[in-house]
């Protein structure tokens, strides 16, 4: 097994770590480790939300999850030599959840997903669906099953949702002035349009005193990607897979977590894949100068692995970029025709008995394929999800006596 340069007890807080991690991206968080290049070494990580999601079936705590300490990230790892303009070489030997009991804790047998209520962050289809809702997911091997989401059950594509490097302190600031700007053109959107530096709930490794209220006031949150990496969301970052990060301090700073069983692609429920606490092994190298030679001076590039689930049969959903609720049609809008797509396959399914949530989540959970099918052919750009069929226990493909309905319950809801 590789050294274990960043060890995480489960039973407790992040904050409460012999070394604690972070939650936020600042280059002075100091390093929990130095590591040389051409080491492997293995990564422990929390969830996401530091534990405060249970296993149990009301969503209440979905619905009230405190976003100030998200998420909950391992080192920073420093490696020497690396240098502003290298590229570090992360190669990624092995993932999974928790791999021994440690009482009720997520990742040991089990994970979630949730959809997040609207006002604490939403997700892709919050005007559809603007209340909280949870399901439990119960591993066995590499399948999941689920008591909120019966019917269904597939194979993982096992994956961190979050890793990245250390912003330099020119990057930091052009972040947070480009991403204030966009919250002060609607500064009181529900969900907001971005989040903010926060001091609440901050936590900066082993900073504290005025370093941690600096890092509390400058620093970014861990919400979306950026150009150092951060939260990609991508399911194929699997093993096997290559990843080659900007390094923008010295030493590169390697941070990451957020592990997901299995996710499909976009997470759109924004807590859509199945979450987990769990490990991660690493290969981890230096290109000199790889940036400039290379040419990748914005948002790391990846080399996927060959370890996916295999299915053969697919529904596929296709959508548009025209709001039907009002008939308007916009301009080359992807964003909108995936949407549309994804509420098409959601409409489709409620013909079986899912509930409009179990759909949802379904589409966040099973290793869907989201594609875009032309952003060329004025007005209406074109997207597609491809939907495995055989993760379902009967037959959902058009055909034979048609749909047959069957009461398949409901997700955990807020009381």
């Amino acid at each position: 097994m590789p050294d274990v340069v960043f060890s995480v007890d489960q039973s407790k807080s992040m904050r409460d770590q012999s070394v604690p991690g972070h939650n936020r991206w600042h280059p002075d968080i100091p390093p929990a480790v130095t590591i040389k290049p051409g080491s492997d070494i293995r990564v422990e990580c929390k969830e996401w939300t530091d534990g405060q999601i249970g296993n149990n079936d009301s969503a209440n705590d979905v619905r009230d999850v405190d976003l100030s300490h998200a998420h909950m990230l391992s080192g920073p790892i420093a490696v020497e030599g690396a240098e502003p303009g290298d590229l570090l070489v992360v190669d990624i030997l092995d993932l999974g959840p928790v791999p021994q009991a440690q009482g009720p804790n997520c990742g040991e047998g089990w994970g979630y997903s949730g959809i997040f209520a609207k006002i604490n962050g939403g997700g892709f289809l919050t005007d559809y669906f603007p209340d909280a809702y949870k399901a439990i997911w119960d591993f066995r091997g590499q399948e999941c099953t689920s008591r909120h989401v019966p019917g269904v059950r597939y194979t993982g594509i096992t994956h961190p949702g979050l890793f990245g490097t250390a912003p330099s302190p020119d990057m930091l600031a052009r972040w947070n002035a480009r991403e204030q700007a966009l919250i002060d053109t609607d500064p009181d959107r529900v969900p907001p349009l971005a989040l903010p530096p926060l001091t609440d709930g901050v936590l900066g490794g082993t900073a504290d005193g005025d370093l941690l209220a600096k890092i509390g006031q400058e620093g970014a949150r861990t919400v979306p990607p950026r150009e150092n990496g951060g939260n990609h969301d991508i399911k194929n970052f699997t093993r096997g897979s290559r990843v080659f990060y900007p390094v923008y301090v010295n030493g590169g700073l390697l941070s990451g977590g957020d592990l997901h069983f299995s996710q499909g692609d976009g997470e759109i429920n924004f807590c859509g894949a199945i979450e987990m606490g769990g490990y991660i092994d690493f290969h981890v190298d230096l290109i000199k100068g790889g940036m400039e030679t290379y040419g990748i001076t914005t948002n790391p590039v990846f080399m996927p692995g060959r370890v996916e689930p295999r299915y053969s049969e697919w529904l596929t959903f296709i959508g548009i970029s025209v709001d039907h609720r009002d008939d308007t049609n916009h301009y080359m809008d992807a964003t909108l025709a995936y949407r549309n797509a994804c509420l098409n396959a959601i409409e489709y399914l409620k013909k079986w008995g899912y509930t409009g949530e179990q759909a949802y989540l379904i589409l966040g959970t099973s290793p869907i394929e989201g594609r875009i099918g032309g952003v060329v052919d004025l007005p209406n750009a074109c997207c597609s999800v491809f939907l495995p069929t055989e993760i379902f226990d009967v037959d959902i493909r058009p055909g034979g006596q048609g749909p047959q309905f069957q009461d398949r319950g409901q997700v955990a809801v807020t009381s």
